[in-house]
């Protein structure tokens, strides 16, 4: 039996919560205690507290980390966490921070087990988000392909799926124009745009991990897509797509609005219900927001610029 457990457990991780003074006091000590890794996490992710680390231009850069945030070291040995445990412990920087605990991390088919936890996501029942080792779904009409990697953006999350539903419902047609997608993340959006009939498309993000995925996730999409950092947006686009944070969002109003057409459509998302009139007021100068979608508390806002004449 105590064969069998070895084999089971091969690192071990220890958890942490503090302040976001404390993110990088708290790394540098782990990694001089000989932790493997060290990750930091929005402790309040995916609720309404969490926060936007984007860097956009013209805000400042993105903190360390997150007013809560969640550190998770990774150890060879119990041992070497536990004693990595208690030297934080009694360190004075410690103070206001705490300790989740230390378990082992099973040493199983890390594969096998990313993969089980993302199926296909519908869109609509004709357009699904399918990762490249699922068969897509009998109704699919339209397949985009993507699998989970560095950069954000899998199809999951509300924000984007409303953005899906926005681009699946403006439809094939031959009036997409030229696309912009601001903060691409893995592509998805401009990815689907592409795949919806839009030929002209740029992708841009400050991150050049999303720059490169982007590229990637278009090329298994056998797509064509200018994939690159914001400075590579230029002119002027029919649609223009945002999927970050109210924050940033309200920050670049003056720069997304100026890129929106005559004519043009403006998609923001990443924006909670209960700061629509934020947004509203931020692009009140250039244009007039309205909520178009609504999932689980988060909202999709829009505007068209009329045309001339």
């Amino acid at each position: 039996m105590a064969g069998a457990a070895q084999a089971v457990s091969a690192m071990f991780e220890l958890r942490l919560l503090c302040p976001e003074d404390r993110v990088e006091t708290l790394s540098d000590a782990l990694e001089a205690l000989d932790a493997l890794s060290v990750s930091v996490e929005d402790a309040d992710g995916d609720t309404a507290a969490e926060q936007a680390l984007f860097g956009e231009p013209g805000m400042p850069p993105p903190a360390e980390g997150w007013q809560r945030s969640r550190l998770v070291a990774l150890f060879a040995t119990e041992a070497l966490a536990d004693e990595a445990a208690l030297l934080l412990q009694a360190q004075d920087f410690f103070a206001g921070c705490t300790l989740q605990g230390v378990s082992a991390v099973p040493d199983e088919d890390w594969v096998r087990l990313t993969q089980s936890q993302f199926a296909p996501v519908e869109i609509t029942p004709a357009f699904w988000i399918v990762p490249t080792w699922h068969e897509p779904p009998a109704a699919a009409q339209r397949v985009l392909r993507l699998d989970p990697g560095l950069a954000f953006g899998t199809g999951t999350h509300p924000t984007t799926r409303m953005c899906l539903r926005w681009i699946a419902g403006r439809g094939t047609g031959g009036d997409w124009g030229r696309v912009l997608d601001y903060g691409c993340g893995s592509g998805i959006l401009a990815i689907a745009a592409a795949k919806h009939g839009a030929t002209e498309v740029d992708a841009v993000d400050i991150d050049e991990a999303a720059v490169q995925a982007t590229g990637d996730n278009a090329r298994a999409n056998g797509v064509q897509l200018r994939a690159g950092l914001p400075d590579a947006a230029s002119g002027a686009y029919q649609v223009v797509l945002a999927n970050i944070l109210a924050t940033p969002l309200k920050m670049l109003a003056p720069l997304l609005s100026a890129h929106v057409a005559p004519g043009g459509a403006l998609v923001l998302a990443g924006i909670l219900a209960r700061q629509a009139d934020e947004l509203k007021a931020a692009y009140a100068p250039y244009l007039a927001l309205q909520v178009s979608d609504e999932e689980d508390g988060w909202i999709l806002m829009t505007a068209t610029r009329g045309a001339p004449g």
